[in-house]
């Protein structure tokens, strides 16, 4: 059974004859424990109908490159062998997504599909439901809580949005039961050329992105069963030392979840479940990072209008920010040099080449890499908007909302005021002498040197 308060209908059609269910994949891009496809296939089931998965590929996604691409791929070619398998036809159409599900929802007779947040992916589904032929639905399947169930404002802090969180939490972290399909679709034949769909280098070469950001497979394979031995191998090796040592940037002892979590390829109630029999002080802070703070970004992006500009920034910190914008520097660095990891800072340019290199960066070092931007750029807006730049750029899950509610952390968002200083006003401030102070800094920097070597043999 899935839960209503997952379930919404977005438009106003009546019930009408087709030939399919079709079932649009977008966010929640995995099989397994996906309420989205779990809906559909239990209505297709409910109208003896087969079911048809169909993704939206368009090549111009905005800030993603050959990196993100690639990745999704790589999730997206385990998803169709996967459908194969239970008898469902996956279809992916170069196209817009929100035109694509149009397009196939003149032979549907329910449309079905997943919930995104960012404004692109509300913009393509308002579309899609207001020009669809047939009823649709939206199942929100990449949260623990809804979001709306959740809240229905933006909320000021984790401390507000946890306690709402946590009270519905034994209504939502139910397990997903298996489906089984009554009727194979895979004899059906949509009259819209397809991607051919087997390797990831056809896909790739079909696709044509921007290759200025490449690949970083050779450290993060795309899909599943990688999401899935990830958090095996992290909750045996890793999750006795995640309370206390999880901000050690010379150790990478995080779960490595948050790229599969951004793609969809493994659901948060999958890692929740997977740890019901632990009980620790090192699985209650892990929980809050994947429930509270995640689910904490999202509210922030649904419900703040600004989220991807400096404007998302209000009460005290926007106030001290702007007071303090005419303070003197005592570095400016062009977005090049930041870009190039090419500052007086050591640890600041391990922080970037991490990211260039690998994809990803250490969680406590993102925030010292963002502080850092406020006290080198012009003003607050201009270090937004290249912390933005940056973050969605490189990162694997860059254009994910943790990604934006980092950022906007990092300007003071969902923070207390702190101590008066130039540059920061009250936002929270940090320095080098607090890395060392806590950290193997020459470790992690040796650590990101050789990491971005091997990138640059692989890539040569």
């Amino acid at each position: 059974m899935i839960p209503q308060g997952r379930i919404r209908k977005l438009n106003t059609k009546s019930s009408t004859d087709g030939d399919y269910v079709l079932y649009w994949m977008q966010a929640s891009q995995r099989v397994s424990c996906n309420h989205a496809l779990a809906y559909a296939m239990d209505e297709a089931n409910r109208l003896h109908l087969p079911l048809l998965v169909y993704f939206g590929l368009t090549a111009s996604f905005p800030e993603a490159y050959e990196r993100h691409y690639q990745f999704m791929v790589e999730g997206l070619l385990e998803v169709k062998k996967d459908l194969l398998d239970m008898g469902i036809q996956f279809i992916a159409l170069k196209d817009t997504p929100s035109t694509g599900a149009v397009k196939l929802s003149e032979k549907a007779a329910l449309l079905i599909t997943d919930r995104g947040y960012l404004s692109i992916q509300r913009k393509w589904r308002r579309e899609v439901a207001e020009a669809a032929a047939c009823p649709m639905f939206q199942v929100e399947s990449d949260v623990l809580v809804p979001a709306d169930e959740t809240s229905m404002k933006e909320e000021y802090s984790a401390a507000t949005i946890r306690r709402k969180i946590e009270r519905l939490i034994p209504d939502y972290a139910l397990p997903l039961e298996r489906r089984k399909m009554e009727k194979s679709s895979l004899d059906i034949s949509p009259a819209f050329p397809s991607i051919p769909f087997e390797k990831t280098e056809s896909v790739m070469e079909e696709l044509s992105v921007n290759k200025e950001v490449p690949s970083v497979s050779h450290l993060y394979k795309g899909g599943y069963r990688e999401a899935r031995r990830r958090l095996d191998e992290f909750i045996e090796n890793r999750l006795d030392f995640y309370a206390e040592k999880r901000n050690e940037p010379s150790e990478n002892l995080g779960s490595d979840l948050s790229p599969y979590l951004h793609f969809g390829q493994i659901s948060p109630l999958e890692i929740y479940l997977s740890l019901k029999n632990h009980h620790s002080e090192n699985k209650r802070v892990f929980l809050d990072e994947l429930i509270v703070r995640r689910e904490l970004a999202v509210n922030f992006v649904l419900y703040n209008p600004h989220y991807d500009s400096f404007a998302s920034i209000t009460s005290f910190a926007r106030e001290t920010l702007l007071e303090h914008q005419e303070d003197e520097r005592p570095y400016l660095y062009t977005l090049k040099e930041l870009e190039e990891g090419k500052t007086h800072d050591p640890y600041w340019n391990a922080a970037q080449l991490e990211m260039v290199h690998t994809g990803k960066m250490q969680g406590y070092m993102r925030m010292y890499w963002g502080k850092k931007i406020i006290e080198w750029t012009e003003n607050p807006e201009t270090a937004y908007e290249a912390a933005l730049y940056l973050n969605n750029k490189y990162n694997l899950d860059g254009r994910d909302p943790n990604g934006f509610a980092g950022v906007a952390w990092c300007f003071g968002k969902h923070d207390r005021g702190w101590k008066e200083r130039p540059i920061f006003g009250k936002v929270r401030y940090m320095n080098a002498k607090g890395l060392e102070r806590k950290f193997d800094m020459k470790t992690y920097v040796e650590k990101v040197q050789e990491d971005s070597r091997r990138s640059t043999d692989h890539h040569a």
